[in-house]
């Protein structure tokens, strides 16, 4: 996907982060238990993943170059990639400037037949493999990577302590985790707070980024023994957007993909009307439909002690 030509905010902070926030639902606790929350094992089942693939945006360049450097070592790296989709962050880590010639090994764990399938089509690199697990069981030997993490995906785990604890077996000392997703900034423009307040209604309950549950993670046994304080940054641009852009990539949310059709129809004619209206659009090329889609990336590290 092309990206619009912006300037960046960038904001850090090493302050600890509070705990989760009180936004537990009855099903967020029942599915503590599990391995995989049924919505995203039904929206991100087979069937859904190409769409999810052309769908979703890749990673900014900066974010990248800001993980590279976070690394300490200067040998060849041994990277653990958790809930690694399709391979959309896979393919920008493999191309990126400071990455191609710096990854010794790739090791992508999704526990999704289907979007395991798609990365095998995407993914074509001799040094990447991808197999079965989750953000507690990788089925990585101790000690092996130079780095885990986790793109768009670790709000879907389950136990945080237990989680932690895997991440710490599998990294070597001075090793790191990085946590990285990219999300619309609804405050930036009234259309995509609109569309953001017309698809968040259908989740149902799941612990999705924006409720910010995953920052309990960082008060658990398993991290505080482990890890130090988190590290955040936050950049803020903006993408190139259509009404098919934005229309596909809401259809590539796991809460929607999983609608009848009838709702998803429904889904589909609003957001095409919060477009049409474009309430504090800002077009790029009003002649191709082309305007600023604003976006923001977070990207938290966390350094093993």
């Amino acid at each position: 996907m092309r990206l619009l030509s912006s300037g960046c905010r960038l904001f850090l902070t090493t302050t600890p982060f509070k705990t989760n926030r009180c936004f537990l639902t009855r099903t967020f606790v029942a599915a503590m238990s599990s391995k995989v929350f049924e919505v995203a094992a039904q929206g991100f089942g087979t069937g859904t993943n190409e769409l999810y693939d052309r769908a979703r945006p890749s990673y900014r360049h900066e974010a990248l170059t800001n993980i590279r450097k976070a690394i300490r070592s200067q040998s060849l790296l041994n990277v653990v990639e958790l809930g690694a989709g399709t391979g959309i962050f896979t393919r920008a880590l493999l191309a990126h400037p400071d990455w191609q010639d710096a990854i010794k090994e790739l090791r992508a764990v999704e526990p999704s037949a289907g979007m395991r399938e798609q990365f095998t089509k995407t993914v074509d690199d001799s040094r990447a493999s991808v197999a079965e697990g989750t953000f507690d069981t990788t089925g990585v030997e101790d000690g092996w990577a130079d780095l885990v993490v986790i793109a768009q995906a670790f709000h879907w785990c389950p136990d945080y302590d237990k989680a932690s604890r895997e991440f710490a077996r599998v990294l070597k000392p001075n090793g790191i985790v990085v946590f990285i997703w990219n999300l619309e900034d609804r405050d930036r423009a009234k259309w995509v707070a609109q569309l953001r307040d017309r698809i968040e209604r259908h989740e149902s309950g799941s612990p999705q980024f924006r409720l910010e549950l995953w920052r309990a993670t960082f008060s658990t046994p398993g991290y505080t023994e482990n890890f130090e304080p988190p590290e955040e940054k936050i950049i803020s641009y903006e993408l190139l957007g259509t009404e098919d852009i934005v229309v596909n990539r809401a259809l590539s949310k796991s809460y929607i993909s999983i609608l009848p059709a009838d709702e998803k129809q429904k889904v589909v004619d609003d957001i095409k009307e919060i477009v049409k209206r474009g309430d504090g659009r800002v077009w790029t090329d009003n002649e191709k439909g082309e305007f600023a889609y604003p976006y923001r990336t977070w990207t938290v590290i966390a350094r093993k002690k």
